[in-house]
């Protein structure tokens, strides 16, 4: 990934009035490395997972706690879905345009069909701060959870919030 696509995000940012807060790091491809920075970051983490479903014909990105583990039968159960399973990493970058460890909502602007399904776990809601990688796995920007909001709305995927249980 190239500093264009972080600056991307940022300009998106900007044109949408969202104030952020960046934090700059060594890489990080797993929430186990991130817990590991020598950084102090407020505010809710989270894990983003790009999913699909058994055909490989519908995409989903999953946004969820950091500490919750995610039982991908119980998923696709919940959201009335055939088996779920982790998309590849040229689906990855196909659809959201970024590689394994800057998974984020940012490569929702990638998206230009709309192709991908956002799944936001309900236990975020009223967060004061969020944090996602900028399409980068060198930096972690901190958003307000009603930005966050803005954002995935100015995207125009469609967006669901689902209760994730522990």
């Amino acid at each position: 990934m190239s500093n264009r696509d972080e600056e991307k995000v940022y300009d998106i940012l900007n044109k949408l009035k969202i104030q952020y807060n960046i934090y700059r790091h060594e890489p990080i491809y797993t929430i186990d490395e991130a817990n590991q920075l020598d950084i102090n970051i407020p505010g809710q983490h989270c894990k983003n997972l790009f999913l699909r479903n058994k055909k490989g014909d519908v995409h989903y990105l999953v946004i969820v706690d950091e500490l919750k583990q995610l039982d991908l039968k119980s998923l696709s159960e919940k959201i009335g879905c055939s088996r779920l399973s982790f998309a590849s990493t040229k689906r990855l970058y196909k659809y959201l345009g970024v590689t394994p460890g800057s998974v984020s909502p940012f490569g929702l602007i990638n998206d230009t069909d709309n192709a991908v399904q956002v799944l936001i776990d309900k236990d975020l809601i009223g967060a004061n701060e969020i944090n996602f990688s900028p399409n980068v796995n060198t930096a972690t920007i901190s958003i307000s959870y009603a930005d966050f909001e803005k954002f995935i709305k100015w995207c125009g995927n469609k967006a669901t919030y689902i209760s994730i249980n522990n």
